[in-house]
């Protein structure tokens, strides 16, 4: 029953993809697998990688590497002129996550990044650029832009202002809830505590935690296990 169910699941999944037929081949082959992390394997199947049947892609321009993992729900949008979303080699994005573009910004996310559920990054204005092996813990959100402020009409109309690109160094950790906003560079290796709201810059393997976020220690000191 094992290999049956085996190569099912190969069959249909060197079948899979963004068309029609592709999608229904996908439904197909999970017949006999577990859901969520339990499909990961499944992007390793073919160089196509796996896009969820029930992923809502709404954009003209997605870049798609090899073997690719992309989550139920998963929800990748483009409006208002928004750029190109690209995901590099081995990419996994988790269950309902939400990736938009708008107002010429782009999504960049390294080779080997692994992205949790229910986080959302837009961008607007300017772009997320996310390097190699960054792991990003649910709920995160990440905003280059900000809406302007000026008295006399209400913040929805007014246009999106922008201090710079969000940048992401490789193997960096955002743990559970973090923030981050507009011309943020986060260093490489960097470690950002649950919960933080990052609005400036922080340095390649520091340790920053707090509202608004600030280093307390550097990776490698006796005192990081507890520096948050």
């Amino acid at each position: 029953m094992f290999n049956f169910k085996h190569r099912w699941t190969a069959f249909w999944m060197r079948r899979s993809g963004l068309s029609p037929f592709g999608r229904v081949a996908t439904r197909l082959a999970i017949l006999f697998v577990a859901p969520y992390k339990g499909r990961i394997y499944l992007a390793r199947l073919t160089p196509a990688g796996y896009v969820s049947a029930q992923a809502a892609i709404d954009h003209d321009d997605l870049r798609l590497g090899r073997h690719c993992f992309v989550g139920d729900r998963v929800q990748i949008y483009r409006t208002r002129e928004g750029g190109f979303v690209e995901l590099q080699d081995r990419v996994a994005l988790y269950s309902d996550l939400i990736i938009e573009t708008a107002d010429g910004g782009n999504v960049v996310i390294g080779e080997g990044t692994h992205i949790q559920a229910r986080c959302q990054l837009v961008a607007g204005k300017s772009s997320i650029i996310i390097g190699k092996r960054v792991e990003i813990a649910a709920n995160c959100g990440i905003y280059p832009f900000n809406h302007g402020m000026e008295a006399g009409a209400l913040i929805r109309e007014q246009p999106l202002v922008s201090k710079g690109d969000v940048v992401i160094g490789d193997d960096a950790w955002l743990g559970f809830g973090v923030v981050v906003l507009d011309g943020v560079r986060i260093g490489a290796g960097a470690v950002i505590g649950a919960g933080a709201v990052v609005t400036r810059d922080v340095p390649d393997n520091a340790i920053a935690c707090g509202v608004p976020a600030r280093v307390t220690g550097m990776r490698g000191d006796k005192t990081d296990a507890t520096v948050c």
